[in-house]
């Protein structure tokens, strides 16, 4: 073999080389990247000042809801018919807030006689702080417990949400009658994997809402409801909490559904929510109805 034939293989080795060690570098810096950054991809906080939400809450019929400080935590509407027959907490998703949830208490107070709470998550619209799962599990753990106690307490959760909600039942399984959940998963780590399928996720994610593991706590009914074409959180993982769930529950499907289409029902399939959670009975209904709980299977 010719030097110049050595020399020239010797030269591609090189900078084969120093073409691996650039693309593992270049990997490293983008997992040190994504690690380092990571909420930011998961929150996405409008932020507001206080008048405009204000604004925002007079147009809605939304009011504030103050904690015992007099700080605002969040939005409230009472049911336009008293007394109210129980009372609802609903756990937007990363890129809603309080006031844009005002559709949620239109549609379920045309068909049920319920007080509508609204958690607002620190860091969005005009509330201090900043997101994580810490602060939205501290932040949901306050409101819950600031629930007026005139009926049974449902919770609704919509896509980030749905793991607040299911910490929240998790949490308190004996003193929630229902949950909601729209465009669900089993666990976020699985959504972001999924998302980012070349980078090591599961050991990079700090916030990750395993719902499935705060769910084997829980009893009550359970109503989920999943989009076909959803893209932000594929259909599969809503699947994997329904099938892992033991409780009573239903699944409402919506084949040409995407993510933003699945959080808006018409009242009738509110109707049909309500029907489901409260002709199937958990330990929270039970205790002030009187009812027989449905015993877990």
């Amino acid at each position: 073999m010719s030097q110049t034939t050595l020399g020239s293989k010797r030269t591609f080795r090189k900078r084969l080389g120093r073409l691996l060690l650039f693309c593992v570098g270049l990997y490293l810096l983008v997992c040190a990247g994504c690690a380092t950054f990571q909420r930011r991809l998961i929150y996405f906080p409008p932020v507001y000042t206080s008048e405009r939400v204000d604004e925002f809450a007079q147009s809605t019929k939304l009011e504030r809801w103050k904690n015992t400080f007099g700080q605002a935590i969040g939005m409230k509407r009472p049911s336009p018919k008293q007394p109210a027959e129980g009372r609802v907490l609903i756990v937007y998703g990363n890129g809603s807030c309080a006031t844009g949830c005002a559709h949620y208490a239109n549609d379920i107070q045309s068909v049920a006689a319920f007080d509508v709470f609204i958690l607002e998550y620190p860091g969005y619209e005009d509330r201090s702080g900043s997101p994580s799962q810490r602060s939205l599990f501290r932040a949901a753990d306050e409101a819950f417990q600031l629930l007026p106690t005139n009926g049974p307490a449902y919770l609704v959760g919509e896509s980030l949400g749905t793991g607040v909600a299911a910490y929240l039942a998790g949490k308190y399984p004996d003193k929630i009658a229902g949950v909601v959940l729209l465009a669900p998963y089993n666990r976020l780590t699985d959504v972001a994997q999924e998302h980012m399928p070349l980078l090591p996720v599961h050991l990079m994610l700090v916030d990750r809402f395993p719902s499935e593991d705060y769910l084997r706590n829980y009893h009550g009914p359970v109503a989920m409801l999943v989009a076909g074409e959803d893209q932000v959180i594929p259909e599969k993982f809503g699947r994997r909490l329904y099938d892992g769930y033991a409780g009573p529950k239903r699944l409402w499907e919506f084949p040409d559904g995407n993510h933003g289409t699945v959080m808006v029902q018409p009242p009738e399939v509110w109707e049909q929510i309500i029907t489901f959670l409260q002709t199937n009975p958990s330990p929270a209904r039970a205790a002030q109805t009187n009812e027989p709980a449905q015993p877990p299977h």
